[in-house]
């Protein structure tokens, strides 16, 4: 496997022997590749901040609760390549692994995992490369989430570079359900008891309902009160003391 220092040319040049190499321009051209998905990164956190602001200053709701992000350290990309039998250049890095940068969304209800990734992916300069709803095709494991990997442009001094970012977005239980997820594997060394695999399947499915419950509720919190603006100006407009019978059984079967 690769070291560290054997990472090769930048990606406009992925025919690069890296035996071949000077170590001090394998950093700086590994540094420069590194950069463009860190910019790539900072990309969708700055669209995803404007669009958290402009609900925050212009809307009654927001939808995102939290933006957090990662780059992979090189290790992680070494022993990465090393998983995914990738030839040490930089087109097969760029081409195999596809989660260098990552961009995590975690959204109140479940409705809002999907008004967020529409918002963010409906923008011109943004190109959806890939689509995997775990929200609606959960894990076997339990685990849920919407993954989308989104091509962003670069800008740098010598050129626009489009850059690959994966975006997870989920809701508030879903996060803390793939946080403890992860601790129970880390600590097991992938090797958890078969009891608590059953419990965090257990867990998956009271997230699940419980975003189900606080969807509803937050439904009809926001819908409360309000009523189609026929049927409002058809009141208004009402002079009559008694509605008509007509008037009386749409407004209950409004509400039922």
């Amino acid at each position: 496997m690769p070291t560290r220092m054997d990472l090769g040319r930048l990606i406009d040049r992925p025919d690069a022997d890296f035996a071949s190499e000077d170590v001090h321009q394998l950093r700086q051209d590994f540094t420069r590749f590194m950069m463009r998905y860190k910019f790539g990164m900072e990309e969708i956190v700055t669209k995803l901040s404007i669009l958290r602001d402009e609900f925050a200053h212009l809307h009654h709701t927001n939808p995102i609760e939290h933006v957090t992000s990662r780059l992979k350290s090189p290790e992680s990309v070494v022993e990465k390549m090393g998983r995914k039998k990738c030839d040490p250049t930089f087109e097969s890095i760029a081409e195999r692994i596809t989660d260098i940068a990552g961009v995590r969304v975690t959204c109140s209800f479940v409705s809002d995992v999907y008004t967020v990734f529409d918002l963010l992916t409906g923008q011109s300069d943004v190109r959806v490369i890939e689509v995997r709803d775990y929200i609606a095709q959960p894990k076997s494991n339990g685990y849920r989430s919407l993954h989308a990997l989104i091509e962003v442009p670069v800008f740098l001094s010598d050129g626009e570079v489009p850059v690959l970012v994966e975006v997870q977005l989920r809701t508030i239980a879903m996060d803390f359900w793939a946080s403890l997820e992860h601790k129970i594997h880390y600590k097991y060394r992938e090797d958890v008891p078969p009891s608590l695999l059953d419990g965090l399947k257990d867990a998956a499915e009271t997230a699940c309902e419980l975003d189900a419950t606080m969807e509803r509720l937050h439904t009809e919190v926001k819908t409360a009160g309000e009523l189609p603006d026929g049927l409002k100006d058809e009141l208004t407009k009402h002079t009559d003391v008694v509605p008509d019978e007509g008037l009386i059984d749409r407004l209950r079967h409004l509400s039922s």
